[in-house]
């Protein structure tokens, strides 16, 4: 009998060890392409969060600011960085968990995500060992999770503020936080951060394309949609200057950045 996609999910999303959640979302992954899971089952769990101990989350007025030009500021940079790829491979678990009866390509789509999110967590991790730190040695704040949260009930909400709003943030937030590392002498991460930057276009993509499916099923004018869901959820509106380049690549068009830059 094959095992229920969604079991297997609620139990990656659901680990709280840092090792085993890791291994639990690339052995999802691997028996995912093996078609080895159920994805039209009626199974549908409880679905938790699984976060270690630490890091201890604040608000976000309560995180320290993060100079590179010091060790300890550079580590507290890092780990801002590791905490949000930490949350995204529980945000894309929880994107395939939590909506059944979505098209095969949706599934193919986020249990990828997760993959490679839990790539780009262990390639940063690393780069925070290598300053003498971890994961879960400063406090962060929970912004991604709590945005999740509220989008709990619609699809829609949920591609249009996680990915397409809160994740494209990294794409604006990325080339000047490489500036400012290799400035301070740290070109290694700054190149962790080439890969994940041409990752992450791909990833705030799929959240694009999904976000319109949905609202082309809906007869809903998808750009005026999205701002429309900024306004309803009361959610940060993107912040100039934007990555109009990395944008452009993951889906906005040119009108909707300029609306989105005069707040239109």
């Amino acid at each position: 009998m094959t095992e229920s996609l969604f079991t297997r999910l609620a139990g990656a999303l659901a680990c709280c060890n840092i090792e085993e959640k890791l291994q639990l979302t690339a052995k999802l992954a691997n028996d995912w392409q093996a078609d080895q899971l159920d994805w039209r089952s009626t199974v549908q769990p409880e679905l938790h969060c699984g976060r270690p101990e630490k890091p201890e989350l604040v608000s976000p007025r309560k995180v320290k600011q993060r100079n590179p030009k010091s060790p300890e500021g550079r580590a507290r940079l890092l780990h801002a960085i590791v905490h949000i790829e930490f949350s995204a491979i529980n945000l894309a678990l929880d994107h395939a968990a939590r909506f059944p009866g979505q098209p095969r390509a949706y599934y193919d789509d986020w249990i990828g995500v997760a993959a490679e999110e839990a790539e780009h967590f262990s390639l940063l991790r690393a780069r925070l060992q290598a300053l003498g730190h971890d994961y879960g040695d400063f406090p962060a704040h929970d912004g991604l999770w709590q945005m999740a949260e509220k989008t709990a009930n619609d699809l829609l909400a949920r591609m249009a503020l996680v990915p397409r709003l809160l994740e494209a943030r990294g794409l604006d937030a990325t080339p000047p936080i490489q500036r400012r590392l290799a400035a301070a002498g740290d070109e290694a991460s700054a190149r962790v951060l080439d890969i994940i930057l041409h990752d992450e276009i791909a990833h705030v993509g799929l959240g694009d394309r999904w976000f319109r499916e949905l609202c082309g099923q809906r007869g809903l004018p998808a750009e005026i949609t999205y701002r429309n869901l900024l306004q309803t959820y009361d959610a940060p509106w993107p912040q100039s200057p934007m990555n109009e380049a990395a944008r452009l690549q993951a889906g906005f068009s040119a009108d909707e950045l300029a609306a989105l830059a005069k707040k239109m």
